[in-house]
């Protein structure tokens, strides 16, 4: 009898507008306590893995003149002979770029960015082309949260990179940015062809390292490597040439080379291109990146952005 009259009441309650209302609230609050639990502050300097995968990103691949499949349907295209970065470029390389390229002139600081010259594009008019005039471009925000770089007044190569992140993928860096550092030293960013047939060598597989791909194998979305953390800041940088085959404390990678001996031209960040097309303000990167699914790290996919556009998750290499 007393159970059947606890129940009776529950059910009197819960029919009783005021006790309903009560109980809307204090669900309400206890969804909105999650969601403001959720929705934390990020840190974005979190402590990281140091991991030093023992690649020279000062080292250059050879890629030989000839023809080789490009895209998804097996299009015949041909290159000649060129060297390009076994890595992409790292950010202690990009912040020696800056305290050389300051000291000559060859770079300016302006509100915040780093700036330099470009010669601007030829202007068509076609519909939503963007006009590129001659001028100071934005190369990289100094002032972002997400930017790897640290400037030092004190110091009199003022550009250091961030405390473990000196040999991973230069980040936050515009098209201008890329474009501006491989020009600094002779260089130049590969063409799409180029950058392709550099990843895949002259075969038809899909990935750098052949025909499948594992979590081992490159960094992307939800491939659990060491500097994942899903929970509290999402995916970051790996170093470059990580995924060499080694064993970092418990976790083994898969030696992840392209044909050339090329590392990270899949997943990471993604990879600036050198193009420039007619009528088109748009720039394409290659590669996918730690924040893409790995059907994106295809070798044949493609990604645009306008020439300013930065992100934690793209970056680029050179050729020459």
């Amino acid at each position: 009898m007393k159970r059947n009259t606890l129940v009776m009441s529950l059910r009197a309650k819960r029919s009783n507008p005021q006790f309903s209302g009560r109980l809307l609230r204090a669900v309400a609050l206890v969804m909105t306590l999650a969601i403001l639990t959720s929705c934390a502050p990020v840190d974005l300097n979190a402590p990281l893995p140091a991991f030093d995968p023992g690649i020279d990103p000062d080292s250059w691949a050879q890629v030989p003149a000839g023809e080789f499949y490009y895209g998804q349907h097996e299009q015949i295209e041909t290159t000649g002979a060129y060297e390009i970065m076994v890595t992409d470029v790292t950010v202690s390389q990009y912040a020696a770029f800056l305290n050389a390229a300051q000291a000559d002139g060859s770079v300016k600081i302006v509100d915040g960015e780093a700036v330099g010259f470009y010669p601007g594009d030829v202007f068509r008019g076609v519909k939503h082309e963007e006009e590129i005039k001659a001028g100071d471009w934005p190369f990289i925000p100094l002032d972002d949260p997400s930017q790897r770089i640290r400037k030092d007044e004190s110091e009199t190569r003022p550009y250091k990179a961030q405390p473990g992140y000196e040999n991973h993928p230069m980040t936050m860096v515009s098209w201008f940015g890329a474009w501006g550092y491989c020009r600094y030293y002779g260089w130049r960013l590969p063409t799409e062809i180029e950058w392709e047939k550099a990843a895949r060598g002259s075969d038809t597989r899909p990935f750098p390292w052949g025909d499948e791909i594992v979590r081992e194998n490159a960094n992307f979305y939800a491939s659990r490597d060491p500097f994942e953390d899903m929970g509290s800041f999402g995916s970051r940088t790996s170093p470059v040439g990580f995924y060499n085959g080694r064993k970092y404390g418990d976790y083994q990678t898969l030696d992840s080379a392209s044909p050339y001996g090329l590392y990270d031209m899949a997943g990471n960040v993604w990879q600036w291109t050198g193009d420039v097309y007619e009528g088109m303000h748009y720039r394409f990167l290659r590669g996918g990146s730690k924040d893409t699914y790995d059907m994106d790290l295809r070798v044949w996919v493609r990604n645009n952005a306008t020439p300013t556009y930065v992100s934690p998750g793209v970056g680029f290499r050179c050729v020459r």
